[in-house]
C-alpha cells in the first residue's frame, strides 16, 4: 500500500486553498459584466422606439398567446404579471436602468439580480425576437448574479478602496460597507448614513414576497430558490458584517462566494467552448461550408448587407471567400483544444474577436457580435486587462486635463485588483 507524497498532498492543499479564499478572474469576470450590460443597454435604447412592437401591448406576439406559452414552458416574466401599458414601461425603464448602473458597478449584486429580471423578462414575454446573440446574454445574466463581478473597475471598488484609506488614515483596521450589496474591505464595518444597501435588499424583498405568494416566478423551482438564496444571504451578510465580522459564519460566507464565482467562471469558459465547438461541427457538415463558398450567400442578402459595396467587395473575391470560411471552421472547431497552450489560444482569440468584429460590419449584427465578444473576454490575459486598464485611466485623466479639471487625488488601487483573500473586496455570492 503506497503512503501518499507529500508534495501532491501540498499542491492539493494550496490548490483548495486558492479556490475557497480568493475569488479568480477579477479583471475577466469585470469585462465580462461591462460587455454584457453594454450590449443590453444599447440594444434596449435602439429599440426604444420600437420597444411596443416587439415586447409590448403592440407585438405581434399578443399578450394573451405569450400567456398560453409561458403557462405551458413555466418560463419567468414579469411582464406576464399585468397587460397594462404602464406596468410595461416600468419594466422596460428598470430594465435600462439596472444595465446602465451594472455597467458602471454600482451596488453590483442588487444591479445583477434586476438585470437578470429585466433580460429574462422582456426575452421571454416575445421569444421569437432573438438570436444567437439573445440567448448567450439571456444564459450570462443568470451567471453573473454568481459572480464576484465588481470587485475591480466599478463604483463598489472605488467606494471600497477609499473607505479603507479613510479608515487607514483615522489608525481603524478598515471599513467594508457591509450595508453594500458587495463593496468591502479589510475590517468589515459597516459606514454610517449609507442607506441604499438596506432600501435596496428591503424593496427586492417586498417584490420577492409578493410575487412567491402570487405565484409570480414562473414554475420552476431553481429560479424561485436562487432569489429567496440572494436575498436572505445578502441579509445575512450584512448582520455578520455588523455584529460579527471576524466570526466563522462569516468567514464560511466569503468562501462560499468563492467558490460560486470560481464556479461559475469554470461554466462560463465551458458554455464559450460549447458554443463554439457545436457551431464548428455543425459548419463542418454542411455541403456550402465543404466547398468554401458558405460566406458568399449572406453577403448576397439585401438583410444582412448593410454596406452593399463593402460586401460586393468582398464577395467577388473567390479565394478571399474561401480562406475566410474554411478559417472560421478551422478556429471555431480548434479553440477548445488550445486552452492549454497559452500563446496559441491567445491567437485564435484575436482572430475569433476580429471575426465578430467582421459580423458587426459586414452582417450588421452588432449586438451578437458585442455579446460573443464579451464572453471571449473570459479567456483574455490578465496581465493585457490590467495594461488596457491603465491605458484606460491615463485617458480620463488627459481627458480631465485638457478641460482644465483636475482630477481628485488616487493612489491606483482604484484600478488594480482588489486582494485575493478572504477578506478581499468586491462582488460576492451573498455580500
Amino acid at each position: 500500500m503506497s503512503t501518499p507524497r507529500p508534495g501532491r498532498d501540498s499542491g492539493l492543499a494550496r490548490g483548495i486553498q486558492r479556490i475557497t479564499a480568493s475569488s479568480l478572474g477579477p479583471y475577466q469576470s469585470a469585462v465580462i459584466r461591462i460587455g454584457f450590460s453594454a450590449t443590453y443597454l444599447l440594444f434596449l435604447l435602439r429599440e426604444l422606439p420600437h420597444r411596443h412592437e416587439m415586447y409590448g401591448p403592440d407585438a405581434p406576439w399578443r399578450w394573451d398567446m405569450a400567456e398560453k406559452l409561458i403557462s405551458n414552458n413555466q418560463a419567468f416574466t414579469t411582464l406576464m404579471w399585468s397587460d397594462s401599458t404602464v406596468w410595461f414601461e416600468i419594466v422596460y425603464a428598470l430594465a435600462l436602468i439596472a444595465a446602465a448602473l451594472l455597467l458602471v458597478g454600482w451596488h453590483t449584486r442588487a444591479m445583477s439580480v434586476l438585470f437578470m429580471a429585466g433580460v429574462l423578462s422582456l426575452q421571454n414575454r416575445s421569444i421569437f425576437m432573438g438570436d444567437g446573440g439573445d440567448n448567450v446574454l439571456h444564459l450570462m445574466a443568470i451567471y453573473l448574479v454568481l459572480t464576484r463581478c465588481g470587485q475591480v473597475w466599478s463604483l463598489d471598488a472605488r467606494r471600497a478602496a477609499r473607505r479603507a484609506r479613510a479608515a487607514g488614515a483615522d489608525g481603524a483596521d478598515g471599513a467594508d460597507g457591509g450595508v453594500e450589496p458587495d463593496g468591502k474591505a479589510g475590517g468589515r464595518r459597516p459606514v454610517r448614513g449609507d442607506v441604499a444597501g438596506p432600501l435596496l435588499w428591503v424593496a427586492f424583498g417586498a417584490v420577492l414576497i409578493g410575487a412567491t405568494v402570487t405565484d409570480s416566478l414562473g414554475g420552476t423551482v431553481w429560479l424561485p430558490a436562487l432569489f429567496w438564496i440572494l436575498w436572505t444571504g445578502q441579509g445575512a451578510w450584512w448582520a455578520l458584517n455588523r455584529y460579527a465580522p471576524h466570526s466563522e459564519p462569516r468567514t464560511l460566507l466569503d468562501v462560499i462566494a468563492n467558490l460560486a464565482h470560481n464556479a461559475t467562471l469554470v461554466v462560463i469558459m465551458a458554455e464559450v467552448c460549447l458554443i463554439y465547438s457545436t457551431a464548428g461541427w455543425y459548419k463542418i457538415q454542411g455541403t456550402r461550408w465543404q466547398d468554401g463558398t458558405a460566406l458568399y450567400y449572406p453577403l448576397k442578402l439585401d438583410y444582412f448587407t448593410p454596406w452593399p459595396g463593402l460586401s460586393d467587395i468582398l464577395a467577388s473575391s473567390g479565394v478571399m471567400v474561401m480562406v475566410l470560411t474554411y478559417a472560421t471552421v478551422i478556429v471555431q472547431v480548434a479553440f477548445p483544444f488550445t486552452l492549454f497552450n497559452r500563446r496559441v489560444k491567445n491567437v485564435l482569440l484575436v482572430v475569433m474577436i476580429g471575426e465578430h468584429a467582421g459580423i458587426a460590419l459586414l452582417l450588421g449584427l452588432p449586438f451578437f457580435s458585442m455579446a460573443m465578444i464579451a464572453a471571449d473576454a473570459v479567456f483574455l490575459p490578465t496581465v493585457f486587462l490590467v495594461w488596457l486598464g491603465g491605458r484606460a485611466a491615463l485617458g480620463r485623466d488627459l481627458l480631465f486635463r485638457a478641460r482644465g479639471q483636475v482630477p481628485g487625488p488616487r493612489d491606483g488601487a482604484e484600478d488594480r485588483e482588489a486582494p485575493q483573500h478572504s477578506d478581499s473586496g468586491g462582488h460576492t455570492l451573498v455580500g
